[in-house]
C-alpha cells in the first residue's frame, strides 16, 4: 500500500466526518437555548468550535444567524473533493 492510498483511507473518512459534524452544528443553531458544553452536544461542539472562532472573528452573524457552519461545511466539501473525490489528487496518484 503506497502512500497515497493510505492519505486516501484516513483523510476520506475524517473529511466525511468533519462534514458531518459541521452539518450538525448547523442544527444545533436552530436551538439557541441548548447548552453545548453539556453531553452529547459537546461532541459536536468540541471538535467545531476551534473553526468556527476565528471564522466568527471574519463573517459575523447575518441578521443574528451564525453562518460560520455553513461555510465550514463548503470548504471541507471542497477540500475533499480536490483530495479524495473521483478526480481527486490523492486519487489520481495511487
Amino acid at each position: 500500500m503506497n502512500t497515497a492510498t493510505l492519505a486516501t483511507w484516513i483523510l476520506s473518512p475524517l473529511l466525511g466526518l468533519a462534514i458531518l459534524l459541521f452539518i450538525f452544528r448547523i442544527i444545533l443553531t436552530w436551538y439557541p437555548q441548548i447548552d453545548l458544553n453539556r453531553f452529547p452536544f459537546n461532541l459536536v461542539a468540541l471538535p467545531t468550535e476551534p473553526f468556527l472562532v476565528p471564522t466568527r472573528k471574519l463573517v459575523p452573524p447575518i441578521g443574528g444567524v451564525d453562518i460560520t457552519p455553513i461555510i465550514w461545511v463548503g470548504i471541507v466539501s471542497l477540500l475533499r473533493e480536490i483530495l479524495v473525490g473521483q478526480q481527486g489528487l490523492l486519487t489520481m496518484i495511487h
